[in-house]
């Protein structure tokens, strides 16, 4: 045992008791604190407290020792060095760059084509009403495009904050190469989309109205920019920077003075049309179009105004042309202001959430300080309300040796209980399933011979001229594992351990095998294999928000057989976390790695026991060590062990392992680069067989006293071991005796025991459908409830936005006088559901990439089929969407003063929920096809901005072009706005003025929107067709794609 494992062991309670020297004295654990004690009255530790009473004498220091200023480097240094690392990460994400302005191309066009100048006319106010829809959604686009630095900026913050805080630069060296560098990409960004757009829309011919123009739309995008920036730096987190984004662009847009004009906003809102940045580029675009000549030499329908200032004046628009300046010296104001305050929060905020690690029990009780400390407690407990539960006598009496847990284990099976749930695996083999634990398993060798894999060749190393289509990863490998065998997977970076292993698991998601693997002698199945085996990656993927029994659990009862009883899996649970000694962890949250929840060690000890509650005959686990202090990996490797000494196959790939525990380990397969291997066999006491195996090669060295023989073996076979010898080690070995021990071992377990049978199922997955569909509802729906970053967040917004329309929009539902207040009313209706569908959309995409994560390894672990866990995930958004829409819906509803009536009503909620499920479920289908959330937010806001155009509200159906309608029958937000409009006026026959006439609303409706009063039956059923598709596609698109690349 090594010195520094024995002095991190000989404090813990479950270790002490080896190191209790005076046996004729019964053991008492001796606390830390009593440690600590000792040491402050050993001679050494007051010699340190002297030292320490005595002040620094600073003048006695070297002046070299001494640090004047706060950063290393002249600030300008520090700005070039971030301009240059800003410009390099920008050119490692061009994809997302030349998506948007590919992006934007196609909007310009599609916008170009609706908007089309022969279409267009400068007759009177209606036409010009379709020239300020144009500008309208010109600028909303654009506004649009910043959404992409939301997801992009936080997803960076973690870096900065470390830099930050290690004092590499100050936040401004950040922010101004982040604003400067993105200006270029803008300013072609703004001259794609004008020229794409000004002339074939047919805006006023002016060349110099077409450069103020592009001058607006660049500012727009620069303010955009700034202020989802802002929203970043002050949210950091994706859930809750969605919904502040969200939420200030419905301030923005609700105060613009285009959905409602500037004369109708209330007086306690009217502040906000001044610091709304689009009511200025609003007011700026208007007075550069319509006061230029062709609209102002004509009359209007008065004959007393030309026809520009008409057009303005029903929008309350400025109408003199120093406005333009007024609005183009606004928005740089904005931009300014919002890069400065996004510095700002970059200096004095921190990140939400704090480091912690989660403390079990047993090390609170260490800390505490029992025994003979008489210290005051360090902890406070909440007195526990639970029945007590039984407890393992490991932790009765502060002793987990592996012997004593197997004897537990040995004793407490109960032999009525142990009954052979899969008998055709018995058949299979003819060997008893081993009874180590109160569930039966059936031990199994894997046999490989001559397995090779092959990748295409990366297009770099086509370019420097290699020639051949495939590059070799495994050459020849063949090797066997047994039960009751800890098998060491070791080489130096690059050797292939891991690639051998996902390929022997079947994890691998690409590339080309080739050879021969066996399970006890039978061709190994994939589908077979999955339901015996498990995989523990190195990165230890987790729900976040789950606890560590319910992880096992869940697992349980996923992956053991339907004939197991629920009590069986639960005991069985119960015997896992104690073998691997997480019973005092049993209600922690997982939490994120690195930020919440579990340490490393226990995440590590945790994705042991998740495979371990599936009961399998053979174990492969990457890396289990790493990461981990000598404390932590003498844990995990104990829980390794006790695992193989359940009769299990047990593979590990292991980097630089200690003396201690390497030789843990029974046998080894050592490769070398190429993915050749050089020995396999047998590590013996001390590792003596490897050590005399590589030593009776001629020329190689001999290990020297107390040295590691992990490393040595490392160093005296690596490539400039076998230059300088002349030789090639995997050759030396295929010449061994020991090559043909293997490959006669190799030949003996390929062939199958007489009378045995292959392994069989009779369905892919353990459980029914329904069962998995029940299990992934039940931690999908704990998820949910743990999750109030996310629910309470959306609940948050959509109460304020409720809050926000109403009183905004007060009242409007009694005003029935003009054309202009049911313009109003379908304004606010189209963009208080738009805006909280897009919130919705935007929080659900972090909540589903992180469980699509979980997902991979689930699925790959042959836990459950992608439709069950897709309709699960579905399902449990229902209930809090319908509570969302519930209060959302009479808050609205009441203080818009609709008719209040239960159809109208009943009507209006029904369109709300299944608007707000169907953008919930497009945000789910976005993640599903794309990469990650960040990608997954770019292509949302994409058909935001179509969602937009086509929602009827910028351009009526009726004005539509004849090749673009087609795309107004399939905008779901089309539909939305149908139903909310003619739910509430298709029996309302009250008459306003439509200019100087007189028509009936249900009438008007119908002529100028194009809304059939009679249509309400189709509507309904076309919104819940459009939620069903999201949905359907969202399981469809997580079974067929995968961005897991293995």
């Amino acid at each position: 045992m090594g010195l520094p494992i024995k002095y991190v062991q000989v404090t813990s309670k479950k270790d002490q008791e080896q190191y209790w020297a005076d046996r004729s004295r019964p053991y008492r654990y001796i606390t830390v604190t009593e440690f600590a004690n000792k040491f402050k009255n050993f001679h050494v530790g007051r010699e340190l407290e002297r030292e320490l009473a005595v002040p620094f004498d600073r003048s006695t220091g070297h002046k070299a020792a001494l640090v004047f200023n706060k950063y290393s480097v002249p600030k300008m240094d520090l700005l070039k060095a971030c301009f240059d690392k800003e410009w390099l990460l920008i050119k490692r994400n061009s994809f997302v760059y030349i998506f948007k302005t590919v992006q934007i191309i196609i909007i310009a066009i599609i916008a170009s084509t609706i908007f089309l100048r022969t279409e267009m006319h400068q007759r009177n106010e209606d036409d010009g009403a379709l020239y300020i829809g144009s500008i309208l959604f010109s600028m909303i686009m654009n506004m649009f495009n910043g959404f992409a630095e939301l997801a992009l900026t936080i997803a960076r913050l973690p870096v900065f904050y470390k830099h930050r805080d290690l004092l590499f630069h100050p936040a401004w060296t950040y922010t101004l190469p982040n604003f400067l560098l993105r200006i270029p990409i803008s300013i072609f960004e703004s001259i794609v989309w004008v020229s794409i757009t000004y002339y074939s829309v047919g805006f006023a011919p002016e060349a110099s109205r077409f450069f103020k123009q592009l001058l607006l739309v660049f500012l727009i995008q620069q303010m955009a920019a700034g202020m989802f920036r802002v929203i970043s730096g002050v949210c950091r987190t994706m859930t809750i920077a969605n919904t502040g984004g969200t939420l200030m662009l419905l301030l923005v847009f609700m105060l613009g003075g285009f959905l409602l004009p500037k004369r109708d906003i209330p007086n306690w809102w009217i502040w906000g049309y001044w610091v709304s940045p689009l009511s200025y580029a609003f007011n700026g675009l208007l007075v550069n179009e319509f006061l230029a000549p062709r609209w102002m030499n004509k009359r209007s329908s008065d004959n007393t105004t030309t026809l520009g200032l008409s057009v303005l004046r029903n929008f309350d628009a400025f109408s003199t042309k120093k406005w333009y300046w007024i609005a183009g010296a606004a928005l740089v104001g904005f931009t300014v202001f919002y890069n400065v305050i996004f510095t700002l929060a970059l200096m004095y905020l921190n990140p939400i959430g704090k480091k912690q690690s989660i403390i079990s029990e047993e090390t609170a009780s260490e800390m505490e300080g029992e025994g003979d400390s008489r210290e005051e407690p360090r902890l406070q407990r909440p007195v526990s309300t639970r029945e007590p539960v039984f407890r393992s006598l490991s932790s009765a009496d502060g002793n987990n040796t592996r012997e004593v847990a197997m004897q537990r284990m040995s004793s407490r099976t109960n032999p009525t209980q142990l009954r052979n749930v899969d008998s055709n695996i018995e058949s299979a083999t003819g060997v008893a399933p081993k009874k180590g634990m109160i569930l039966p398993f059936q031990p199994l060798a894997m046999s490989f011979d001559d397995v090779n894999y092959y990748v295409d060749m990366p297009a770099e190393m086509k370019d420097q001229g290699v020639t051949e289509d495939r590059l070799q990863l495994l050459k020849g490998v063949t090797s066997a594992f047994r039960p009751g065998v800890l098998t060491a997977l070791m080489g130096v970076s690059g050797a292939g351990k891991t690639t051998l292993m996902d390929v022997l698991a079947g994890r691998k998601t690409g590339g080309y095998i080739e050879g021969d693997i066996r399970i006890s002698g039978f061709p190994k199945n994939q589908e077979t294999f999955a339901r015996i085996s498990g995989y523990c990656e190195q990165t230890d993927i987790h729900s976040p928000q789950v606890t560590v029994h319910e992880s096992l659990i869940y697992s349980a009862f996923l992956r053991l057989p339907k004939e197991v009883s629920s009590e069986e899996k639960m005991q069985f649970v119960d015997q896992v976390m104690d073998l691997v000694e997480l019973d005092n962890l049993k209600d922690a949250i997982v939490g994120l790695p690195g930020m919440t929840g579990l340490s490393t060690e226990q995440r590590k000890r945790l994705t042991i026991a998740v495979e371990l509650v599936a009961n399998p005959s053979i174990i492969f686990m990457d890396e289990p060590t790493s990461g981990l202090d000598a404390r932590a990996a003498a844990i995990v490797m104990r829980t390794v062990r006790n695992t193989v000494d359940t009769g299990r196959t047990v593979v590990c790939t292991i980097h630089q392992p200690s003396i201690d525990i390497f030789e843990a380990f029974d046998e080894l397969l050592l490769m070398k680069r190429g993915g050749q291997v050089i020995y396999s066999g047998p590590l013996g006491q001390n590792s003596h067989k490897v050590i005399e195996y590589f030593e009776a090669i001629p020329g190689v060295p001999k290990i020297k006293d107390k040295y590691n023989p992990a490393t040595w073996m490392l160093e005296v076979s690596s490539i400039a071991a076998e230059v300088r010898l002349g030789m090639d080690f995997a050759e030396h070995y295929k010449s061994s005796s020991l090559y043909q021990r293997n490959k006669a071992l190799v030949t003996e377990l390929r062939t199958p025991p007489p009378g045995a049978q292959d392994l069989y199922f009779a369905t892919q997955y353990s459980q029914s459908t329904f069962g998995q569909f029940k299990s992934c509802l039940w931690k999908q729906w704990w998820t949910y409830w743990r999750s109030p970053d996310y629910n309470l967040v959306r609940y948050c917004f959509t109460l304020a936005a409720a809050l926000m329309v109403g009183t905004i929009f007060w009242r409007v539902g009694k005003k029935r006088e003009s054309s202009g207040d049911l313009s109003k009313i379908i304004g606010a209706m189209y963009a208080s559901v738009l805006f909280i569908g897009i919130n919705n959309c935007s929080t659900v995409q972090p909540v589903v990439a992180i469980e699509r994560t979980v997902f991979y390894r689930e699925r790959a672990a042959g836990m459950y089929a992608a439709l069950p866990y897709a309709i699960a995930q579905v399902v449990t958004e229902i209930p809090y969407v319908f509570f969302q829409t519930t209060y959302y819906s009479l808050l609205v509803y009441a203080m818009m003063s609709f008719e209040w009536t239960v159809a109208k009503f009943f009507w209006f909620f029904f369109i709300c929920f299944f608007s707000f499920l169907y953008f919930t479920f497009y945000g789910m289908m976005t993640v599903s096809i794309t990469p990650n959330h960040q990608i997954a937010s770019i292509f949302a806001a994409t058909f935001y901005g179509l969602f937009n155009v086509f929602s009827g509200f910028f351009i009526p159906r009726p004005k539509i072009p004849k090749w673009w309608v087609w795309y107004y029958w399939i905008c779901p937000v089309a539909w939305t706005v149908y139903g909310l409009i003619v739910s509430q006026y298709k029996d309302i026959s009250t008459e306003i003025s439509v200019g100087s006439d007189k028509v009936a609303i249900n009438q008007y409706i119908q002529d100028q929107y194009g809304f059939k009063t009679d249509f309400m039956g189709p509507v309904a059923a076309v919104l819940i067709t459009f939620t069903v598709f999201f949905a359907f596609m969202f399981a469809f698109c997580i079974k067929i794609l995968n961005f897991q690349v293995r």
